[in-house]
């Protein structure tokens, strides 16, 4: 008997119990649009992120300082110091812009509103190394460091948790109960590293140390950085300026080649790959969670399908007492699961890219449909119909045609 024919009975048979069939094709159904729904968020959330990140440039180094940990295991904070950036910038600065920045925890009011944010003294180098463009107003400026001005820049959100849709240009806030003129806002940016630019205040580096930061920025004698932003000139050589800078931090910490290097030096493309392989096992995982469904509709595909075998038994013993061989009943009911597969599978797709359009469309995230969930999805559900309907065409592919026949 010919494909065709055993796929005109099975549609036959399903369509004679249309109640029974739409129930057993719904485990189908919900496990595929849960598939591809889960996956294509998780797609979504890993293409924005990467494009975030490859957006600020692959070619850009963070360096901060860290803790590292002595022989009895007591930890040592190793802060940045001022005369490292110096260090450094004599050493690479013809390979890379270097910005080096202050971060504290100042508190930040425009009258009664407060922003919860941190204070970053920076120099004018910052934005360029970061790819920061100005929305009105100006950046800091190298008169800004030298003139130590009471000014500053704030983030796109900083700006609207302060002044909550007014204008900031020309108007004052109070940094440390200080007042400091808003000279300019950042447009959106979003995260770069674990920063979120938007919700930052900047002011110059010098007025930071001068008037904003006090004692927690200094060391001794020496004024401390938060770490330092640099964009390599040559993306191919940033292996190469990492090394460098490692170089430079041990000789200026009096670290040999075999000491613990208590300051973190990463790059973005490092990050991006992090970055990758989390969000594809966030992925992977919510594929596997939505599998799940799946394999419920498969059993339920074999218990509906062990039913059918047996109302069906005396028409099984009937076409096999007029010659139909193990090979073609073992087909034909593999065929009506594998039809059952196949229609809950297109439906279950459907449905599935239909949920992620509409969670793109509420703006709260992205879900991306590609083919390869499409095709993943469908072939799990082709797959699961095989699997749970060969024990039950089996069964039935056994029977003895005369106790088939004598079947009540």
């Amino acid at each position: 008997m010919s494909i065709f024919m055993n796929l005109r009975i099975a549609l036959r048979a399903i369509g004679a119990n249309k109640l029974r069939s739409g129930l057993t094709m719904l485990g189908i159904v919900i496990g595929v649009a849960a598939v591809v729904a889960l996956m294509s968020v998780g797609q979504g959330a890993t293409s924005g992120i990467t494009s975030q990140v490859e957006g600020m440039g692959t070619n850009l180094i963070t360096v901060s300082g860290g803790r590292s940990f002595t022989s009895n295991k007591n930890a040592i904070i190793s802060s940045l110091m001022y005369s490292d950036y110096e260090a450094i910038y004599e050493a690479i600065s013809s390979q890379a812009l270097i910005a080096p920045y202050y971060q504290g925890n100042v508190n930040v009011m425009y009258g009664e509103r407060e922003a919860d944010t941190s204070v970053t003294g920076i120099t004018p180098i910052y934005g360029d190394v970061n790819s920061i463009e100005v929305a009105s107003g100006r950046f800091i400026t190298d008169q800004d460091n030298l003139e130590k001005a009471d000014v500053a820049v704030l983030g796109a959100t900083a700006a609207d948790d302060l002044f909550a849709g007014l204008n900031p240009l020309g108007r004052e806030i109070k940094i440390d109960g200080k007042d400091y003129e808003v000279v300019g806002v950042l447009e959106e940016k979003g995260i770069s590293g674990l920063t979120s630019i938007d919700d930052l205040v900047l002011i110059p580096l010098e007025t930071g140390y001068k008037q904003v930061f006090g004692n927690q920025a200094r060391q001794g004698s020496e004024y401390k950085i938060s770490g330092l932003s640099l964009s390599v000139i040559d993306a191919e050589k940033v292996d190469t300026v990492m090394t460098e800078i490692d170089f430079v931090l041990r000789r200026e910490h009096d670290l040999t080649l075999t000491d613990d290097m208590s300051f973190t030096i990463s790059s973005q493309s490092q990050m991006l790959e992090s970055l990758d392989s989390i969000t594809g096992t966030l992925t992977t995982m919510l594929g596997a969670i939505a599998g799940i469904s799946l394999l419920v509709g498969g059993i339920g595909i074999m218990n509906i399908t062990l039913v059918s075998v047996r109302e069906r038994t005396r028409e099984i013993g009937l076409r096999k007492a007029v010659g139909a061989t193990r090979w073609v009943i073992l087909m034909q009911f593999l065929i009506e699961t594998l039809t059952l597969s196949i229609l809950g599978g297109l439906l279950g797709v459907l449905i599935g890219a239909g949920i992620a359009w509409g969670v793109s469309t509420t703006g709260l995230m992205t879900a991306t449909v590609t083919a390869s969930t499409v095709v993943l999805s469908f072939l799990m559900a082709i797959l699961v119909g095989i699997v749970f309907g060969l024990y039950p065409a089996y069964q039935a592919a056994g029977l003895h045609p005369i106790e088939a026949l004598r079947y009540e």
